[in-house]
């Protein structure tokens, strides 16, 4: 049925980022508790962390219905550069996260009296870590098989979630060994800034990549290249150039074949190229051949 990989994909896109829906509403409002209860700063940015994912999730499950769209008349090569804009503002969602994280936590640092957290602000981070990764795991491996980047920068998201909480969990467990050593708390809400920044970077670098028509690698140039050569009535291949669209490639290319052969014959060689390459496995959604005499 036409179109059915389409509706499979959305369907599986839909499914895990509402379970991550749910596991994030969940996480926040323990993490909230227990760091208000527990007079955990770090384990409060923690939660915060928690709560942008949702920002994210919903980015997600409203995106994948406009960048799995066919293409239109306005929008001949589909719309799935909806797709990396989406990843990005995931990524700057997190980059603002990070920010907002480590100015609390160095402006605070400054105070003169901290009050120590308690031990019910173990709790959260603790769950935090078992779930997250649990669905960082989950939503990674929909999004490599349905081959999308935004719902695999959204897993990212769930992983800094995870690791996140390590630091958390570290900083509190200190500061109830030594409670004069309250300070430790906002240090561990720093490194959760950092770590969630260098995330937030790794996210968007992609993204940014396709949305300024970065083309495809030189080791993926020369693939092309040799596929290309192998059909039967290639001379020689040049000219060639690319640009990403999700996790797809169009390809712009030149052959060169015997000045000699009829119109008809060329054409069919140019089919035959256009069709190893779509049908390899180098995610080439769609080729344009140009047909030149070899001199």
């Amino acid at each position: 049925m036409a179109g059915s990989p389409d509706l499979y994909k959305i369907r599986e896109v839909k499914r895990i980022t509402l379970i991550g829906i749910f596991c994030n509403l969940a996480l926040s409002a323990v993490k909230f508790v227990v760091g208000i209860l527990g007079s955990s700063q770090a384990v409060i940015a923690d939660a915060v962390h928690s709560v942008s994912d949702l920002a994210t999730d919903f980015a997600v499950i409203f995106g994948v219905k406009y960048w799995s769209a066919p293409p239109d008349e306005e929008h001949p090569y589909g719309h799935l550069r909806i797709e990396a804009m989406v990843t990005t503002v995931i990524g700057l969602a997190l980059a603002g996260v990070a920010a907002s994280l480590a100015f609390k936590a160095l402006s605070n640092l400054r105070e003169s009296h901290v009050r120590p957290s308690s031990v019910i602000a173990l709790i959260g981070p603790f769950i935090s870590i078992m779930v997250k990764e649990w669905l960082y795991r989950r939503t990674v491996q929909v999004g490599e098989r349905v081959k999308s980047s935004a719902v695999v920068a959204n897993a990212w998201h769930h992983r800094s979630d995870a690791l996140s909480s390590l630091p958390a969990l570290i900083a509190v467990s200190i500061s109830l060994i030594r409670p004069d050593w309250a300070f430790v708390d906002h240090i561990g809400a720093i490194i959760i800034s950092l770590f969630i920044l260098k995330i937030s970077w790794d996210v968007i670098h992609p993204s940014l990549s396709e949305l300024t028509d970065r083309g495809a690698s030189s080791m993926e140039q020369d693939a092309i290249r040799r596929h290309a050569m192998n059909v039967e009535g290639v001379r020689d291949v040049h000219k060639i150039r690319t640009r990403r669209l999700g996790s797809n490639l169009h390809v712009d290319l030149h052959i060169l074949v015997d000045p000699d052969m009829s119109v008809r014959q060329g054409h069919e060689i140019s089919m035959q190229v256009k069709r190893t390459l779509v049908e390899s496995q180098l995610n080439i959604l769609d080729v344009i051949v140009h047909l030149e005499p070899l001199e």
